[in-house]
């Protein structure tokens, strides 16, 4: 009797700057030799994932990571007159072109992937897995306010973490039999980055980029744990204290990623064995 293959599928959530965990969960899943047959990602779990499914190598994504040079990223804000926000994001789309290979397809990547955005007039989640690559990213990371809306034939698109910040199911519909989920996203109260703590011991007034993200955090967050229930593995590196604009931080979160992920592996082999 010949027996199928059964599917390893990866979720992976938003959490801007704290999506560099992701790097370090997929570097120890690789080195462990867990096989990734497809990805799901919202917004920069979206990034990494597309990186990933375009050279199913490691090294390549955390070499990107960290040549980055996070002081010069103001020269790839492209500001745009305040319609539906203040960044137009074409710089942004073809940097990120650039390091999946350039304006790819999905049909082009060496695995399944898909992305999440969502329909801002109609609430709904909106799976991307067809088109260009880059389009897809510059949607799911859309986000509101800040980030112009994504124009996909008749929606409006924005941040996929508004209705799916971690895609569990979608990775799932994929054809996941068995789906590791990775959150990047602590407890509320242990979101605020170093520079967040300053600031509320000093009594200032959060800046508009600072309230934008923390009311998605909030208002996702919920969603968010209600989501993982439906993995078989959840992996949560400990990012308290870390910002989700703590972009010069990647080194450390890529060590916060593996180290989580390695606390994973005798659990996902364990389960890997029952099936």
């Amino acid at each position: 009797m010949i027996t199928r293959k059964k599917k390893i599928g990866l979720a992976l959530s938003g959490g801007a700057a704290r999506g560099f965990a992701h790097i370090g969960v997929l570097d120890v899943l690789q080195r462990e030799g867990i096989p990734i047959d497809m990805i799901a990602g919202t917004s920069a779990g979206a990034i990494i994932g597309a990186v990933y499914a375009s050279s199913l190598d490691c090294n390549i994504v955390k070499k990107h990571a960290l040549e980055i040079d996070w002081r010069k990223l103001t020269a790839f804000i492209d500001p745009s007159f305040p319609r539906s926000g203040i960044i137009k994001g074409r710089k942004i789309k073809n940097l990120l072109a650039k390091y999946i290979g350039g304006d790819i397809s999905f049909t082009d990547l060496k695995i399944p992937f898909a992305c999440v955005a969502t329909d801002i007039d109609t609430g709904e989640e909106v799976v991307i897995n067809r088109g260009s690559v880059p389009e897809a990213l510059r949607a799911t990371i859309s986000i509101p306010g800040i980030f112009t809306v994504v124009k996909q034939e008749d929606r409006y698109l924005v941040d996929g973490g508004l209705t799916t910040p971690v895609p569990v199911d979608v990775v799932r519909q994929m054809g996941a039999d068995f789906v590791i989920a990775v959150n990047v996203n602590p407890p509320v109260t242990g979101r605020m980055g170093k520079s967040s703590k300053v600031r509320a011991e000093a009594h200032k007034e959060p800046n508009i980029l600072q309230i934008i993200m923390q009311s998605i955090y909030i208002t996702t967050y919920a969603v968010a744990r209600n989501s993982l229930v439906n993995a078989d593995i959840v992996i949560e590196p400990d990012l308290k204290g870390i910002g989700a604009g703590d972009f010069q931080k990647a080194g450390e979160m890529i060590l916060m990623g593996q180290q989580a992920a390695q606390d994973s592996i005798p659990q996902i082999k364990r389960k890997l064995g029952e099936l």
